[in-house]
């Protein structure tokens, strides 16, 4: 009984942070450093609870380790934010290291919708009512960066079902 609740808190948990990561990322160009040490927090306290068992866990932790290792070092070369090199690897925690290579798959494709998308956005001017809003004229400007949590997001709630939280749920 517990464990079934501790994995819907996890699954739902889960899903509404990259969720609000996603959206933060559009309006702010920001990832909360909070943000990342709850999902880790959270993590710490859930998968236990929620039945994960320890190489489950381990593994989790040793593949999101070295992605944090590669996004360090893109982050260091200036090709990601900050933001975005601390979130992809909490990602990588929640959703398990046999998931690991579909999210950086799925990611990078909607990260490269996501850019295309921006620089053909960038090309048209701002309508005025957009230019009024900080959100939209920060996408706009061409000097911004991409905000890729909102590629990240989207490819982590489509691998969820597919993660040790869902199938602890069935």
């Amino acid at each position: 009984m517990i464990s079934t609740f501790a994995a819907w808190l996890a699954f739902l948990l889960f899903a509404a942070m990259m969720t609000y990561a996603g959206i933060k990322d559009v309006a702010t160009m920001t990832i909360s450093n909070r943000l990342v040490g709850f999902l880790l927090v959270a993590f710490a306290v859930l998968a236990p609870i929620a039945g994960a068992d320890f190489s489950t866990i381990w593994s989790s932790i040793l593949v999101a380790s070295a992605v944090l290792a590669c996004t360090f070092t893109f982050f260091a070369l200036g090709w990601i934010g900050g933001g975005d090199a601390k979130l992809l690897p909490v990602a990588v925690l929640w959703l398990g290291a046999d998931l690991a290579l579909h999210f950086a798959v799925y990611a990078s494709v909607l990260g490269a919708v996501l850019t295309l998308s921006l620089l053909q956005f960038r090309k048209v001017p701002l309508p005025v009512v957009l230019q009024k809003q900080a959100w939209s004229s920060r996408l706009h400007a061409p000097q911004s960066g991409i905000p890729y949590g909102a590629a990240m997001a989207p490819a982590a709630l489509l691998l969820l079902p597919e993660s040790h939280w869902f199938s602890a749920l069935l």
